[in-house]
């Protein structure tokens, strides 16, 4: 079937019948006392939901990720929408915990985040826009700490830091290049004192990793209070509790720790919260909002951002740590169309049928599965299917995956919503299930051990990189970080989505490759070291052509290119 017989996106999502908040609610079991209405389809749980069940048992944990994805992305969040709904058809009552989108990609390159086809969260224009005001709630927080900074420094400087070593960055939840380096306090002494300074996109803001790795209100504002903002004249580190406004930026986001409450096309409920890239943050969804999916539902479906080097990586080496949490199985989301791509194809002939690329390709989705089974989790792969995949196309990815002894689903949930994924489901349910050794999660490294070995375990294991290389200005950081004693933290590391390498134009599985790290960022708040590689970069800029000249809204107030 022809991609033009399908409605878009946006009028499937338009033309859903959802159920009323209050009946998703009663739904879960929840309390009137758990939730608040944000209008007809939008609600935030208390966290009090959590607490009063702490003597449940916790339901499976299903994580989903994918390979090295091509510009488009290969649907990880409509594999993970789909197969909590295919769930639910099994009889499994399925909770989706999912990460809120960020208007960069919306206006910029890939559109919205909320799945796609019959396999969608709605209401669609909501979570792709605004939702309940998070993303608005942690800019806020993250400039208002930048006020404060060079409120500071204006009035007396008490705590002598020095404008020239300030670390703490503004945020903006959009695309914007022309921000990334920029002077401030310019026009005189009521301006305050000229100095760098630099915008990232919010969804890399510290304050971002701190609101999805907190345990609860009280450690959210522990978190933020360790936040590094800079260094005095005299190269002491300064801290935000320093500054005794950990307080007041917590005020700001009392309501964005809440996790969101909103439904799929086939009304299964989904916990949106939190929205952290995974090629220049830790790619995770909030540990509360998993920890509710967990209590509220047989099964919790969550999805770790972009490939299985990065999301899933830092989901497992982060989140995992912090939260200790133990996924139950592992889907990782392949498609025909990546597989060419890492095959050698180039991206306008992806629609050809192609045979031996897609062999050629499957060693980078053979890659991730190795490296998944290296943290002692079993993995099923889940062929997104697209209209044009060929049967001839199909045969072959799942050869091949029996070929390796890892069993594989088409997922036609795009086309035909939970209908299409339950012989996904049914894997799922019969790995998890029917499991005579349960997994077991296994570190990759110890948090104990050096930066320099925690970073090559992550190169080598994960990536397949021969050796990592490091700029002065990493060395000198890493050093640093040392003799502070801040070095037994996880690694965070931002590294392209289109690679294995952190080189985007190295596809497939390259072996006798170098990491380049050029920068070492202490996040002490969220507590984890960022290692930038390669070029990327923590505010990305718009493409040519980019997503918000296909938007729109007509007379009625409805949206239009929307995707």
């Amino acid at each position: 079937m022809s991609s033009h017989e399908y409605p878009t996106d946006i009028e499937i999502a338009q033309r859903a019948n959802m159920l009323p908040i209050s009946q998703l609610a009663e739904k879960l079991d929840l309390a009137e006392d758990e939730w608040e209405s944000y209008g007809k389809y939008k609600a935030k749980i208390e966290l009090t939901a959590h607490n009063r069940r702490t003597d449940k048992a916790d339901g499976k944990l299903i994580l989903v990720t994918a390979m090295n994805p091509t510009t488009a992305g290969e649907g990880k969040t409509t594999v993970s929408v789909g197969l909590a709904q295919a769930l639910n058809r099994l009889g499994r009552r399925a909770v989706l915990a999912l990460r809120e989108p960020s208007m960069g990609p919306v206006f910029g390159m890939k559109g919205g985040a909320t799945g796609g086809g019959y396999s969608q969260v709605v209401p669609m224009e909501d979570i792709n826009l605004h939702l309940t005001g998070d993303m608005h709630a942690i800019t806020a927080a993250n400039n208002l700490l930048a006020a404060l900074i060079d409120n500071h420094i204006q009035h007396g400087n008490e705590l002598r830091l020095d404008p020239r070593r300030i670390v703490w960055r503004r945020a903006l939840d959009v695309n914007d290049r022309a921000l990334r380096d920029v002077i401030i306090g310019l026009g005189g002494k009521p301006n305050g004192i000229p100095r760098e300074d630099g915008f990232d996109i919010t969804v890399a803001s510290e304050i971002m990793a701190i609101l999805c790795l907190a345990e609860d209100l009280h450690d959210l504002r522990r978190m933020i209070g360790d936040i590094l903002i800079g260094y005095t004249i005299a190269n002491e580190p300064v801290f935000v509790r320093q500054l005794e406004v950990q307080g007041a930026l917590t005020a700001l986001l009392k309501d964005a720790v809440k996790p969101n409450l909103v439904q799929t096309l086939e009304q299964t409920p989904a916990l949106i919260h939190g929205g952290p890239f995974a090629n220049i943050a830790h790619g995770c969804n909030s540990l509360l909002a998993t920890r509710m999916a967990l209590k509220l539902g047989d099964y919790a479906v969550t999805e770790a951002g972009f490939g299985a080097d990065l999301g899933a990586e830092k989901f497992l080496h982060i989140k995992c740590r912090k939260g200790g949490l133990q996924p139950d199985a592992v889907v990782l989301v392949v498609t025909i169309r990546a597989l060419k791509l890492h095959g050698g194809v180039r991206p306008p002939d992806l629609h050809l049928e192609d045979i031996q690329a897609v062999e050629r390709g499957f060693a980078n989705a053979t890659k991730h599965i190795e490296t998944m089974r290296k943290f002692g989790l079993p993995v099923i792969v889940a062929l997104n299917h697209f209209y044009r995949d060929t049967e001839q196309e199909v045969s072959l990815l799942t050869s091949l995956c029996e070929s390796i002894g890892v069993p594989c689903a088409v997922a036609s949930i795009w086309a035909h919503g939970g209908a299409g994924g339950t012989d996904l489901a049914s894997k799922v349910v019969e790995i998890v299930e029917g499991a005579d050794h349960p997994a077991s999660l296994r570190m990759l490294y110890d948090v104990t051990e050096d930066i320099q070995t925690k970073i090559e375990r992550i190169a080598r294991e994960v990536y397949g990189a021969t050796s990592v290389r490091y700029s002065e200005a990493a060395w000198k950081q890493l050093r640093h970080i040392e003799r502070m004693g801040w070095d037994q933290l996880p690694i965070c590391m931002a590294k392209t989505q289109y690679s294995l390498s952190d080189d985007p134009t190295l596809v497939g599985r390259p072996d006798s490759f170098t990491i380049h790290v050029r920068e070492l960022r202490p996040k002490l708040g969220a507590g984890f070291i960022v290692a930038l590689t390669g070029e990327m970069m923590t505010m990305p800029g718009l493409p040519k052509e980019p997503m918000a000249k296909r938007i729109d809204i007509d007379e009625h107030g409805r949206l239009t290119g929307l995707s």
